[in-house]
């Protein structure tokens, strides 16, 4: 990526916000994007009209949300989230995909695949009315309810978290816009880069045919 202008995103919230470690390592920073800055961002948001994640370079989009893609892609902020969660990310890859909807098969129980290290998230929704889609941090993988903070998808609202075997997460379910874009730091050998590649493709084909078997009951 070029550089369009000065950094816009607000790393200062990211470096003071607590660090939760029970039951894994997490932390939440609001304002990341500032508020005075949200609609401008919005404006430049890339259209997206299907449910997937997609890679920045498959999109067109504005420069403000551009900065932000850089900013999240820079040195400073990898340095920042190697810091907050002491762990050394200098030998993984960094991978960066956008998401605008949100269809009823997402939010999941689940901890992330086995070679991903590290996850940021970052909304951009101006407000936030609905029971579903807020991200919450789970105590395990059975209850949905059993949680220990709950994370609504307010723009500028960035959320980070260690892979750990029990980094259970997940929301309610939720149909429509809930914008965000997703970094991962993930192991850079090839047997993780193809367990990961198998793994996709796998939740893919998943989804898909749970669409298929809906269409077909709906017109029954």
């Amino acid at each position: 990526m070029t550089t369009t202008m000065t950094k816009l995103l607000n790393f200062d919230a990211v470096e003071k916000a607590p660090l939760t470690t029970d039951p894994f390592s997490f932390m939440v920073a609001r304002d990341v994007i500032p508020a005075d800055m949200l609609e401008r961002v919005n404006a430049d948001y890339p259209h997206i009209d299907r449910p997937a994640n997609f890679k920045p370079e498959s999109l067109e989009y504005g420069p403000l949300f551009a900065q932000i893609l850089e900013d999240l892609d820079s040195p400073e902020f990898e340095r920042l989230i190697s810091r907050k969660f002491d762990i050394d990310l200098t030998q993984t890859t960094k991978t960066i995909t956008v998401r605008k909807l949100s269809e009823p098969s997402d939010g999941n129980i689940h901890t992330d695949h086995w070679s991903k290290i590290m996850t940021v998230l970052l909304y951009f929704n101006p407000e936030w009315h609905q029971e579903g889609g807020k991200l919450r941090m789970l105590r395990g993988k059975h209850d949905i309810e059993d949680y220990v903070a709950e994370v609504t998808p307010l723009g500028g609202t960035l959320l980070a978290f260690k892979r750990s075997n029990n980094s259970y997460h997940g929301y309610k379910r939720f149909d429509g816009e809930r914008r965000m874009v997703q970094v991962n730091w993930v192991r850079s050998d090839p047997l993780a880069l193809q367990a990961q590649r198998i793994s996709r493709l796998g939740t893919h084909t998943g989804k898909k045919l749970l669409r298929m078997a809906k269409g077909l009951g709906g017109r029954g």
